[in-house]
């Protein structure tokens, strides 16, 4: 029997890249959003991958959509084997300009929606005692940047509700595992639809990878034990580099991180903004950054194939030695 997928946030960028490296491998996918253009698109492109589709229009800052639409996938697709929380949205400006209702639509979304999924998953996966949980979490988990003051509010959140709930899992000695995946700069929509006060155009702060190499980690994870999983060597060394200079991290990102996430380009009056409402308009996984961006990650594979690196180290390892023993 093919698996079951949830995706919450799956019918554009990392998300519709999720669900479609899912399908790949034959799952059911259950896309999870809230524009219904998108949403059709999106089960199309999973149906042509080999996989099999749900489009669920829901808005996951409201926990009885969430669940409403857990009870629709168990009852259409069958029990859900894994649950992705990836959906987000965020207002990018300085908090000085972000209104208290944009500030709590960013939260409700992007960190509650996780909270909202997570418990939606685990009264299923609870009593079946299996199941996979995937938080999909940025570097910025770690290390929050200037004018992202709600997105990167929310996934400290969701790694401090992540690490919480492991604990608690743990000590139930429960087989349903729960994992966040810490991604780097991504080629995604978001640049082109999230609320901006911006004066230019949002970008990401390069290195930039395609939502695909986020995909094969979120999907790599879903199926591995895992704790936690970093995508890219950006992600890593933000992560690292503030655990030791944190300091000369805020001096660094106040003189680089404004002009660092804006292209040359102004943001026109009509720009459309998908806070509240969902915008409309062809976009899938991929955003405008393509030109710059990358398709693979070396740190990916390593991290994802460290048994075979470490094995392999130390069978060379044990050659030079043995080569520098007869020498001796």
């Amino acid at each position: 029997m093919s698996q079951v997928v949830v995706i919450t946030g799956g019918s554009a960028g990392v998300g519709r890249a999720c669900a479609v490296e899912f399908a790949r491998q034959g799952a059911a996918v259950a896309v999870l959003a809230r524009g219904e253009e998108r949403l059709t698109a999106a089960c199309a492109e999973i149906e042509q991958a080999g996989g099999r589709g749900l489009a669920i229009s829901t808005d996951v800052a409201d926990p009885a959509q969430v669940e409403q639409a857990a009870e629709q996938v168990e009852s259409e697709l069958g029990p859900i084997d894994v649950w992705v929380n990836n959906a987000m949205t965020t207002v990018f400006s300085p908090l000085k300009e972000i209104t208290p209702e944009e500030f709590r639509r960013a939260t409700e979304v992007t960190y509650l929606g996780v909270v909202y999924g997570t418990m939606a998953a685990l009264k299923r996966m609870l009593p079946r005692n299996r199941g996979s949980i995937v938080q999909v979490g940025s570097a910025l988990a770690y290390r929050a940047i200037p004018l992202q003051s709600p997105y990167c509010g929310a996934k400290h959140a969701i790694r401090g509700f992540t690490d919480s709930l492991r604990s608690e899992l743990i000590h139930d000695g429960s087989e349903v595992h729960v994992t966040m995946v810490q991604l780097p700069a991504m080629n995604t929509p978001q640049f082109s639809w999230c609320k901006t006060r911006l004066p230019k155009h949002p970008q990401p702060v390069p290195p930039i990878f395609e939502p695909e190499v986020a995909a094969r980690g979120i999907v790599w994870a879903a199926t591995h034990r895992r704790r936690e999983l970093f995508v890219g060597r950006s992600a890593v060394w933000t992560i690292w580099l503030n655990k030791f200079l944190p300091g000369l991290g805020d001096r660094y990102l106040a003189k680089n991180a404004y002009d660092g996430q804006q292209t040359d380009q102004p943001v026109p009056n009509d720009r459309p903004a998908n806070l509240f409402e969902p915008v409309s308009g062809d976009f899938d996984a991929h955003g405008i950054f393509g030109d710059r961006a990358t398709n693979s990650s070396g740190q990916l594979w390593l991290t994802t194939h460290r048994i075979k690196v470490i094995a392999t180290a130390s069978i060379l390892l044990g050659l030079i030695g043995a080569v520098l023993y007869s020498w001796s």
